[in-house]
């Protein structure tokens, strides 16, 4: 076994790249990004060239302030919207499309009554078996408040097959004090004139429809009026026999309308977790975040679609969730794999050498890797790999090509396990005297060690549409190569060729910011962690690092449909909202953990963050803009926490491999929304990990090993008190 540890290079003395390095970068290999290397975060284009090839260089030269003279904007400026979500009609109608899709149990409802003892979470936020076909819908809200009359008016949308019983719950009878986790004013259902006014709702029809003309929260009732609160809970029921074997009966998501405004994520107030729109600042991820949740399950909230996520995108949605959840191996869902059906397309896909056969196994309940032991194969991280070229490039490894597949499908094969054989510990003191333990990875190869190498874990998968649909100019307003403003910060946009057009893209995703699209990313993963091809890669040398791999392939594994939906699905990925508020618990009921929080805490945290100047390259707030395909994620303002510019880091953080104009030492800003979530989505804080290579086993270690243009920011923090510090952390995870 070779152990070893990455070795930092640098460009003189400081350990960095100069100022003018920066502004200038260089042209070197965009290679490729697995599962380790980030699934975050399309574009189209099928011409293969040699720019589309894993391995082209940069060409366009950056002008002297570090922005690329020609680029081409992800999407065009006239790129029509996949889905219409809201519009006004002449006469004021408001009209809201709403996307639905099944569960198993009501918003409220723990895994036991709520004056009981804690037992188990609900299933509010499961996906039951066959979710993903015959079993998504939507309403059509058509709100004639705004034009002066009073009338709602919802119509079911049934994406496929017939609908027969569906039931529709609206407004929260939280008048009533014995109402507790769900309760309902007016429960109702969709009749169908052409169907003898029974509910028999067919897809592609607006037949089945209801009305009201009053506000049923109050008693009596009262008009309706423009900020109104409606809360939707409609229940689906398919005709029986179901057309597919599955079940017949659901929930579906408690959703909040505003009237004269649309939907919006919500919260509990009091009286019994009333529901209340969420305040902008809580809206980490705009009108797509999701809405707190009262049903005991923080370890599914990053599972979860877009809030405002229209009829026909929630189909995307759990199509592509099928895709991300399907073994390539024997085509079995990760979910009740024996009650699902198989997914035989993809039955006998996976590569002879890969690292996991699903994208869920490397990205765990949509978050990050799980945390090997000590000497335990790496198979959920990824380990890129390349060897020194003239000119400064980087070329694949000889053994391994641009990455290290740990698994082999034949017994025979060689094992080209990569583990983790100790760590390194160095301790840093705080002021008061507090001291943080940092360590610090050595790597063992069970073949032979490779000369450059970047070992990666999988981030969480929210908010990747978000990301893609922020306008290149947004970003790049925030580059700062030459450090004009004298912060210390710089900050460089990273240029990559996309794979299948050799357009030049900003980078936006993975760990070095070397993909420009979802579409891109997907198509790097599958490739690399699965062997499993795709019009991105179409052929398994891509992993190898071959410059024709695109020449002459045949058919793909995945098709340009389902890359498509997986595209889609990530896209669609709604962002917790932060968990900021007290919500309105009744009393002497206990409280969820995750939402035992300090306001005043995380609110004085917010502040000393933003003093010690981590914004700098954590940027609190972007807004996308108006040309992403998908209405959802256009023109929202969004808290990701992240400039999606590559900083040099310094030599601790750097290991040894370059990745196109990503020096060793630069690394993207990683977007922090969701870490307060972690410790659920993870199984508990001892399987959290943070930074590129999981290092970090807590906030203060990951803080700690901030250097290059961090070290000021990291300072500032460190000399905070004990109590400052425990302030930044509570804001931290509250996000």
């Amino acid at each position: 076994m070779n152990s070893t540890k990455p070795t930092t290079t640098s460009s003189g003395s400081s350990g960095r790249p100069s100022a003018s390095a920066l502004a200038t970068v260089f042209a070197a290999v965009v290679s490729l990004t697995a599962c380790g290397g980030s699934s975050e975060g399309g574009g189209t284009g099928s011409s293969p060239s040699p720019e589309g090839s894993p391995n082209a260089p940069i060409t366009p030269t950056p002008v002297g302030t570090g922005v690329m003279a020609e680029y081409s904007p992800l999407f065009a400026a006239d790129t029509p919207i996949t889905e219409q979500l809201q519009y006004t009609e002449p006469d004021g109608t408001l009209v809201t499309f709403m996307g639905a899709r099944p569960t198993e149990r009501h918003a409220r409802e723990r895994g036991e009554a709520w004056d009981a003892p804690d037992t188990g979470p609900g299933r509010y936020f499961t996906f039951p078996t066959f979710y993903f076909q015959n079993r998504t819908f939507g309403l059509e809200i058509r709100d004639e408040v705004p034009a002066g009359r009073q009338r709602i008016e919802v119509i079911l949308h049934v994406n496929d097959g017939t609908f027969d019983g569906t039931t529709f719950s609206l407004f929260r009878n939280i008048n009533n004090p014995n109402v507790r986790d769900f309760g309902w004013s007016l429960n109702y259902g969709f009749n169908n004139p052409n169907e003898g006014n029974k509910p028999i709702c067919h897809a592609g029809e607006r037949t089945c429809r209801m009305s009201f003309t009053s506000n049923w929260r109050t008693s009596p009732h009262s008009p309706l009026k423009i900020g109104d609160k409606i809360e939707l809970a409609p229940a689906p029921r398919l005709q029986r026999p179901a057309i597919d074997g599955g079940g017949e009966r659901y929930y579906s998501f408690e959703q909040l309308y505003v009237v004269g405004k649309g939907m919006r994520p919500w919260y509990g107030i009091v009286p019994n977790l009333d529901s209340e729109p969420l305040p902008d600042s809580t809206l980490l991820g705009g009108q797509a975040s999701v809405s707190y949740n009262y049903s005991e399950e923080p370890h599914r909230v990053f599972q979860q679609m877009a809030n405002n996520i229209g009829i026909g995108n929630t189909k995307r949605f759990v199509q592509g969730r099928r895709l991300f959840h399907t073994s390539f191996a024997d085509g079995k869902h990760s979910e009740h794999p024996n009650t699902n059906p198989v997914f035989t397309e993809h039955v006998g896909q996976l590569g002879p050498r890969y690292n996991q056969a699903r994208c869920i196994e490397c990205h765990a309940a949509n978050g990050r890797s799980p945390v090997p032991a000590q000497g335990a194969r790496l198979d959920t991280l990824s380990v890129l790999t390349g060897v020194a070229g003239g000119n400064g490039a980087v070329l694949p490894d000889p053994t391994y090509g641009l990455n290290v597949q740990q698994r082999a499908s034949s017994s025979t094969a060689p094992d080209y396990s990569v583990s983790v054989a100790s760590y390194e510990k160095t301790v840093r003191t705080l002021a008061g005297g507090e001291q943080v333990e940092l360590v610090k990875p050595v790597y063992a190869f069970k073949g032979p060690v490779p000369s450059l190498y970047s070992v990666r874990q999988a981030p969480q998968v929210i908010g990747m549409g978000l990301l893609e649909a922020v306008a290149e100019p947004t970003i790049l307003a925030l580059a700062d190569p030459e450090d004009k403003n004298g912060d210390g910060v710089r900050g460089v946009p990273h240029w990559v060729n996309d794979p299948e057009t050799g357009k030049v893209h900003l980078g936006r995703f993975g760990w070095k910011a070397t993909k420009a699209s979802l579409r891109h990313q997907v198509g790097d993963a599958l490739v690399k962690d699965m062997s499993v091809t795709s019009p991105v890669f179409p052929s398994r040398s891509c992993q190898q690092g071959a410059p024709d791999c695109r020449n002459g392939a045949g058919a793909t594994a995945v098709s340009a449909e389902e890359l498509q939906r997986m595209s889609d699905y990530l896209a669609l990925i709604g962002v917790p909202a932060q968990r900021s508020l007290r919500s309105g618990y009744p009393e002497g009921i206990r409280v969820s953990p995750e939402h035992d929080v300090n306001p005043e805490l995380i609110a004085r945290g917010s502040v000393l963050f933003a003093q010690a100047q981590c914004t700098s390259c954590h940027t609190a707030q972007l807004t996308t803009g108006n040309t992403h395909p998908f209405a959802e994620l256009r023109n929202q303002t969004i808290r990701p926490y992240t400039d999606m510019l590559l900083h040099d880091m310094g030599p601790e953080l750097a290991d040894t491999l370059t990745e196109g104009q990503a020096a060793p030492s630069m690394w993207r800003t990683a977007p922090l929304w969701g870490l307060g979530s972690l410790k659920y989505v993870q199984g508990g804080v001892q399987n959290v990990r943070y930074l590129h290579d999981g290092r970090a086993r807590t906030l203060n270690e990951a803080i700690g090993w901030h250097g290059g243009e961090a070290s000021a920011s990291r300072a500032r923090y460190e000399a905070l008190s004990k109590e400052d510090r425990t302030a930044v952390i509570a804001f931290l995870e509250s996000l």
